[in-house]
């Protein structure tokens, strides 16, 4: 299968970025195709709401920015894995606007499969994030193939890295 990782954190060695890496390398020892990407480090702007995407441009959104670079990675995953550093009770931004982004096209054309890891210092922080996922894997007709959530005791463990691997090993 083709996985596509989507880690927004800005943090090169935190957490976040930890628990996607150690996703990515369960997966290719799994035998998937794995591409690992750091939304943090891309130029993606918000929706405009303009509804170009909708008229004149037949789904394709007017901004030019690093989003053109994530659409066909978007069209060709099997299974989209966000990573997610929680700041305040939400997805963080980072993560935000390349789903928003998906606006354009409605949903990822060959997606059947969703995952979710996140981060936060704080534990009982994820249940905003949490709902706004599921809603995501519903929309899109996605099967939720799980949530691990480290917080701040938990983070780089082996026993998050054991959940990490059982994850991949369902989807």
């Amino acid at each position: 299968m083709n996985i596509l990782i989507l880690q927004g954190s800005p943090r090169a060695n935190g957490s976040t970025a930890w628990m996607a890496e150690e996703c990515k390398k369960a997966a290719e020892a799994a035998g998937h195709n794995v591409i690992l990407v750091n939304v943090a480090r891309k130029k993606i702007a918000g929706c405009l709401a303009c509804e170009y995407c909708h008229t004149k441009g037949n789904g394709a959104c007017i901004q030019q920015d690093d989003m053109q670079e994530l659409y066909p990675l978007m069209n060709e995953a099997d299974v989209l894995v966000l990573a997610a550093p929680i700041y305040y009770f939400t997805l963080c931004a980072q993560i935000q606007a390349p789903i928003q982004r998906m606006y354009c096209v409605n949903n990822p054309a060959k997606v059947k499969k969703m995952a979710l890891l996140m981060s936060s210092y704080s534990p009982g922080v994820y249940d905003g994030a949490t709902a706004e996922y599921r809603d995501i894997c519903h929309y899109w007709n996605a099967e939720d193939c799980g949530i691990i959530t480290a917080k701040n005791d938990e983070q780089k463990t082996d026993a998050i890295k054991q959940k990490i691997v059982d994850l991949v090993a369902n989807i």
